[in-house]
This record gives C-alpha cells, sequence and structure tokens, in this order.
C-alpha cells in the first residue's frame, strides 16, 4: 500500500502553497544585493546585512517547518494519548478541518473501529489566503466530508467521544465566533469525553520560528479565554514540540 504521506511532504506543501512569499523574497534579495555595489557605504553594508537577514530568517522558517511536519513524527499521531479514547469498541470521533484535512485518513487507520465524521469550515468568503486555495485544489476532500459553519455544528446534544481539531481553529479569526464554535463542541461532546486541540501559539518560539507571522497564531491566554467561555476544561495540556501545543478539553466538572 503506498504511504499516505511521501518523505518532505510537511515542508514541500509550504514552499508551494506560500510560492508567492518565498518569490518575492528571492527578487527582494536577488534585486538588493544586485543594487548594492552601486551604493555608498554605509546604504550598501546595510542592504547586505538586510538580505542576509531576510535570507537567513526564511531559512530558519523552512527549517523548523521541516522538523514540525516531517521529522517530529506529528502525523504519525502518536502524540494523541490513548487515555482520551473512551473504553468502547467503536468509539465516535469527529475530525473538523478548516479547508485543509491532513489528518482524517490517517485517524481512520489509526482507529479503524470507530465512527468518524469529518467536518471542514472553509469559507471561501473569509478565508481568502491563496494558499488554502491551492491546498484545496492539491488535494481532494476525504470522502463523505460535510461543510458546515462555525456557528452550528449539525450533531446532536452529547454525540461525540471525541472531537479533533488539528492546526484548524486558529482560522476561526473573530474570538465572538470562536467562542460560539467551542460552545457548540461543547454541546456535542459526551460528558467525561475530549477535545483534543492541536495549535501553534502566539509565544517566543513561534515568534523566533515564522517572525511576524506568528501574529497568526492565537495567545496561550486567548484560547483560555475562549475554553472558559465555552465552559470547557483543560484537562491535559502538553508540549508536542516546542512549536506547538496540544490542549486537551473536556466539559466543565469533568477534568479526567
Amino acid at each position: 500500500m503506498e504511504p499516505l504521506r511521501k518523505p518532505l511532504q510537511g515542508v514541500w506543501n509550504i514552499i508551494r502553497f506560500n510560492r508567492h512569499f518565498y518569490i518575492l523574497a528571492a527578487v527582494l534579495v536577488t534585486g538588493l544585493l544586485l543594487a548594492s555595489p552601486y551604493l555608498k557605504s554605509p546604504f550598501s553594508v546595510l542592504i547586505v546585512i538586510f538580505s542576509c537577514l531576510v535570507t537567513l530568517s526564511t531559512l530558519v522558517s523552512l527549517a523548523i517547518s521541516l522538523y514540525i511536519y516531517d521529522l517530529s513524527g506529528l502525523y504519525k499521531l502518536n502524540w494523541i494519548n490513548v487515555t482520551v479514547l473512551p473504553a468502547t469498541t467503536h468509539p465516535i470521533l469527529v475530525n473538523i478541518n478548516a479547508g485543509f484535512d491532513e489528518t482524517s485518513a490517517l485517524l481512520q487507520l489509526k482507529y479503524p473501529g470507530a465512527l468518524l465524521t469529518v467536518y471542514d469550515f472553509y469559507d471561501p468568503q473569509r478565508h481568502t489566503e491563496v494558499s488554502i486555495k491551492r491546498a484545496r485544489r492539491a488535494y481532494p476532500a476525504f470522502n463523505g466530508t460535510v461543510r458546515i459553519s462555525t456557528a452550528a455544528i449539525p450533531l446532536p446534544d452529547n454525540y461525540a467521544d471525541v472531537v479533533f481539531l488539528i492546526f484548524a481553529a486558529h482560522e476561526i479569526r473573530d474570538k465572538a465566533g470562536r467562542d460560539q464554535f467551542f460552545g457548540e463542541l461543547n454541546r456535542v461532546l459526551k460528558p467525561g469525553c475530549k477535545i483534543v486541540l492541536l495549535e501553534h501559539l502566539r509565544d517566543v518560539p513561534n515568534f523566533m520560528a515564522y517572525n511576524l507571522g506568528f501574529f497568526h497564531f492565537m495567545s496561550r491566554q486567548s484560547w483560555l479565554s475562549t475554553f472558559a467561555n465555552a465552559g470547557l476544561n483543560i484537562a491535559r495540556e502538553t508540549k508536542f514540540t516546542p512549536f506547538t501545543t496540544n490542549f486537551v478539553l473536556s466539559k466543565n466538572g469533568n477534568t479526567n
């Protein structure tokens, strides 16, 4: 059977889906370096230093992305602690993505007896990044994926054993909308069951990795506020890598 992920697929996807940024950086650095010999000092020196910093920042970002998405074992899903799954033969799993789904097939393979429902809250009116559009063209949706609004999850109360949100929830940029969405997650989650959230945070390690790109992520305090407003507790918080945080959430009153 062909492997679900190819070597270096993670960092290659970042390059090809965001190629406009890398092309712009290459053109900028090349143009500045070509112009620097014709400028007087100290401008020529400053241009060389600036060009080196842009190049270094780009290479560091790609190296860290390579580590996270290709070398850390992220997509082996071994970081998902077995204790989040109930002791049932056919657990009910819900996996929710923001338009680019790299995990549903892996979850189905990891938990073959589970009943897996997949939702996609991508909204072309709100999620206008060209990178997501390229990713959606490159990778078809998981079979049976249902498009939803973050305002309403089409599931009954107390339905799911585990809800997975892997690098998706930060795409809900509006805090009120994010709070409402997590309130919906609380509603559909069975008492005593779990939400598994994996995210980058707007923190020092991610600033060092992605420079100003870390503003695309939410701060830990912002997530804590959302969890509290939605009536959710943190049952466990761990670092999968220095750049990614795994929150395991439960309904208020359930911390196991």
